[in-house]
């Protein structure tokens, strides 16, 4: 450890106590050391706490820091303009809540001198010094093209412009560059988005000194980012997570509700939206700074999203799509983002979420603490606690609520299409550790959003955030004793099976007894919900159910057999010739599909053998895959028969009751070959009529996909081991090192082991194509039959939809499949792209010259994700 410890001995004279000595900091006993479990200090040199000072500003009185800061830098002999330059850059850049006091520590500033030890201008201020120094640091966040930073910049610039150290012309000119973005050619989704994000809000901080210097170039502004966002209506509605639109809110689209909102007065209203602590400080004595004129740089091209000689569009990244977020409560309990109040309020939580991903403790402190940097009365007073600000007298029933726009924006981040900007395991961490901090605020507040969350099931919420939404559920209720009120939804037990309210209590019960265990969740259901009848639990516990276990069934003593000779780890020829000698004997008995027996005789005993525990069926597996790969082959004695569906069905029978088991068991069989992911695509797309699995599908996709990915990775590590190699050998050429000799590499051949990875990616490429063809001829198949009174052909029908309160099984089922196919495009547009040309040959012929509703809606769907629409 380089860290000079000591151990606190020292305490106060009037009561005791730990003194702390200026420079140390308390950290916990190191006993490596040999040290006690008394408290020691580790040094910090003047530097470090110097820009911690800076970047803690507002633990206590923001306003009170920064007096107390800019005394310390006066009364220094030579304050370090370097550390105080990057503590500024830290904060803003990872605390924006705090950019509108930074923007005053930066005014203050300008009225220090700096001194001449510092500087070798005779009289320049010091905060001159540290913006230069910043405005370099914002075209190093400009030349990364780190959005985040460079949106932070712009709100620190923006206030600086408010508070007269910027000129307004040159913060105009640097928020013209980014909505020049917009006009681009080309210009895909993400870049257009945060350029866009950029400019508003830029403008929503600045437009009032904006629109005093140019009216004319702010409506041109607004009218541009308003244009775009218009634009986008396709993508809008294909990652759109309701049925109906007056749910949701586009960030984009209400980023320019609250600039028109603004703009009617004039942006007057500005002081009321974002806390402006420098205005006090009056117009520094200065000539204003002026921003140099920037270019927004091109995105760097995506080499790892390119395929070997794929000459169509490159893989877009998955945040390029419109931001919708689920709104759940009424606009007095949470701030709507389409006021400029709101947006503000909404856009400062997602970014603490965004920032503070690593840390979901400090993440949810941050978040209860935010009301101190807001305007007073933004939030209602907490019960018998303070928002921070002592000075606030506002009415207790004036305000949003805290909880409520938190869990809100929380819920709306998880939730997005296609998918949400973290792990959504981090959300739902997140959400515990603020139940945590305060359980009697906190606890209301997502239960309403369940409640809410669950009425939208019947209004059209997209299936996969319904699936998110049953996961969370799951999650949270697992961390809170699995405490809910089931008994409110009794009633919809009466709804028809695959009605979403029904199918959600189905996931969520089923994954509740995954991360505990069954009876133990039974005893926390009304007896409605636990009646079998009712269909919401199993009436058994997860389990393996072995079809040939009963004495009774036919052909129990032939399976006996070959369980015994699995138990006993017989050579896996042993094995075979066994199920040889008993297929012969079925076919003498003149048994209907003697193979199919065999398969599923031997497949549900090796999986008996197996289900112990996850270990028990790796060995199994492990042990007789040449087993299994016989088993898997089709036969000449079972012409036409898909003996790998076989093999599949075998595994689902054996584990119908847990179906997690089935995916693990399936994923299994993809890895070790013995099945193919189109395999898989095949025996779900076969039992859809009775509902999607998209846990299965999903499954197979990922695994064609992702075979090609570690493929090119193979591939690249082995040409740069290659170059690697062949540098040095030119290094190692005595010619070579002659200065007027011209080099000319011989060419050399490829080397075996890159001629196989190249061999191998040509062949999971066809694999890959093969899976989502196959995926999509499911989906084209299922949507558009043949039979053209099929229910599919009504629910995609608007007048069908508003009538849905009358649907049966089949009609709520048709509706998930066009919803999954909805979210297969979206979720897997970057690999469709890629394939489009071929993909839609093969596929989409069906539905070359149709043209009714249903044709119109499924071309619609794959024209977008596609980026032909």
């Amino acid at each position: 450890m380089n860290t000079k410890v000591c151990w606190e001995a020292l305490y106060n004279a009037k009561g005791g106590g730990v003194q702390r000595r200026s420079g140390f900091r308390c950290v916990s006993p190191d006993k490596s050391l040999g040290g006690r479990d008394d408290v020691y200090r580790e040094y910090e040199d003047p530097e470090t706490r110097f820009r911690s000072t800076i970047i803690r500003i507002g633990e206590i009185d923001a306003c009170e820091d920064i007096e107390q800061l800019l005394r310390s830098i006066q009364s220094s002999d030579s304050p370090n303009l370097a550390v105080l330059s990057e503590g500024l850059r830290i904060g803003l850049t990872e605390q924006p809540y705090k950019i509108p006091y930074y923007a005053l520590l930066l005014r203050r500033l300008y009225d220090l001198p700096v001194k001449s030890e510092v500087s070798n201008q005779s009289g320049a201020s010091l905060g001159r010094q540290v913006l230069d120094d910043l405005w370099k640091g914002f075209q190093a966040y400009l030349d990364k093209l780190a959005w985040r930073e460079i949106r932070f910049c712009v709100h620190f610039f923006a206030h600086l412009t408010v508070a007269k150290v910027i000129s307004p012309q040159s913060m105009l000119s640097l928020l013209q560059s980014f909505t020049t973005v917009l006009d681009e050619f080309g210009v895909s989704q993400g870049r257009a988005k945060r350029a866009a994000r950029c400019a508003a809000e830029g403008l929503m901080r600045a437009g009032q000194s904006l629109k005093d210097y140019s009216p004319a170039s702010v409506i041109e502004m607004i009218t541009a980012i308003q244009t775009y966002s218009d634009l986008v209506a396709s993508a809008k509605w294909l990652v759109h997570p309701m049925a109906s639109l007056h749910t949701t809110e586009l960030m984009l689209e209400c980023a320019v509700s609250a600039l028109k909102a603004l703009d009617v007065n004039d942006f007057e209203q500005l002081g009321s939206v974002h806390p402006q602590p420098y205005t006090d400080a009056g117009a520094p004595d200065i000539d204003k700074y002026d921003l140099p004129s920037v270019l927004v740089p091109p995105d760097a091209m995506e080499l790892d999203g390119l395929v070997p000689d794929a000459s169509e569009d490159t893989p877009v990244k998955k945040e390029e799509w419109p931001e919708f977020y689920l709104s759940l409560f009424a606009d007095d309990v949470t701030p709507s983002p389409k006021t400029p109040d709101g947006y503000s309020v909404r856009s400062d939580i997602l970014d603490i979420l965004d920032i503070f991903e690593i840390n979901r403790k400090e993440c949810a402190r941050l978040l209860v603490d935010y009301p101190r940097w807001t305007r007073a009365g933004t939030f209602k007073p907490r019960p018998g606690g303070s928002d921070g600000n002592s000075d606030r007298s506002v009415p207790a029933e004036e305000g949003w609520q805290l909880e409520s726009s938190i869990i809100e924006a929380v819920l709306g981040a998880q939730f997005l299409l296609p998918e949400p900007p973290h792990k959504p395991m981090y959300y739902s961490a997140l959400i515990t550790e603020l139940c945590k901090i305060s359980p009697q605020t906190f606890g209301p507040a997502v239960g309403k959003s369940i409640r809410k969350c669950y009425m939208y099931l019947a209004d059209g919420l997209d299936v996969d955030i319904a699936r998110r939404f049953a996961e969370w559920f799951s999650i949270h209720m697992s961390n809170f004793n699995f405490q809910w009120v089931w008994k409110e939804w009794v009633e919809d037990l009466n709804l028809c099976a695959h009605h979403p309210k029904r199918v959600f209590v189905r996931y969520a019960l089923e994954l509740e007894v995954r991360l505990s265990y069954f009876d133990r969740i039974l005893k926390t259901l009304p007896p409605q919900f636990q009646d079998s009848a009712a269909g919401a639990v199993s009436d058994q516990a997860p389990g393996p159910e072995y079809g040939f276990d009963d004495p009774s069934v036919p052909y129990h003593e032939v399976a006996q057999s070959v369980l015994e000779q699995l138990r006993a780890r017989s050579k896996p020829e042993d094995v075979i010739n066994l199920l040889d000698t008993i297929r012969g004997q079925f076919t003498e008995d003149g048994v209907d599909d003697p193979d199919g027996l065999v398969r599923s005789i031997a497949v549900q005993s090796l999986l008996h053998t197996g289900s112990r525990s996850f270990s028990h069926f790796l060995n199994a597996i492990e042990r007789y895959i040449v087993v299994l790969r016989s088993l898997a082959t089709i036969t000449s004695r079972s012409p036409g028969q898909d003996a790998k569906a076989g093999v599949l069905e075998a595994v689902a029978v054996f584990w119908r009751r847990n179906r997690q088991m089935i995916s693990i068991v399936f994923d299994k069989l993809m890895q070790y070959q013995i099945v193919d992911p189109t395999d898989v695509v095949r025996w779900v797309f076969a039992r859809a009529g009775r509902g999607l699995d998209w846990e299965l599908l999903k499954g197979a996709v990922d695994k064609a996909n992702g075979r090609v990915v570690v493929a090119r990775k193979r591939i690249a590590a082995l040409r740069k081991e290659e170059d690697e190699t062949r540098a040095r050998a030119m290094a190692n050429d005595g010619a070579a090192m002659e200065v007027d000799a011209e080099v000319r590499p011989e060419p050399t051949a490829e080397s075996p082991a890159l001629a196989t990875a190249l061999k191998a990616l040509s062949v999971l490429t066809q694999e890959q194509k093969a899976t989502l063809s196959l995926v999509i001829e499911g989906f084209v198949n299922a949507l558009h039959p043949s039979d053209t009174s099929a229910v599919v052909y009504e629910v995609v029908s608007t007048t069908a939809w508003g009538e849905r309160t009358e649907w049966d099984e089949v009609r709520w089922t048709a509706w998930s499949t066009w919803s999954w196919f909805k979210h297969f495009s979206r979720a897997y547009a970057p690999y469709l792209r890629i394939y489009a040309t071929t993909l839609t040959i093969l596929s989409m012929a069906k539905l070359e010259g149709a043209n009714d509703e249903a044709a119109r809606a499924l071309k619609k769907i794959w024209n977008v994700a596609t980026g032909q629409e």
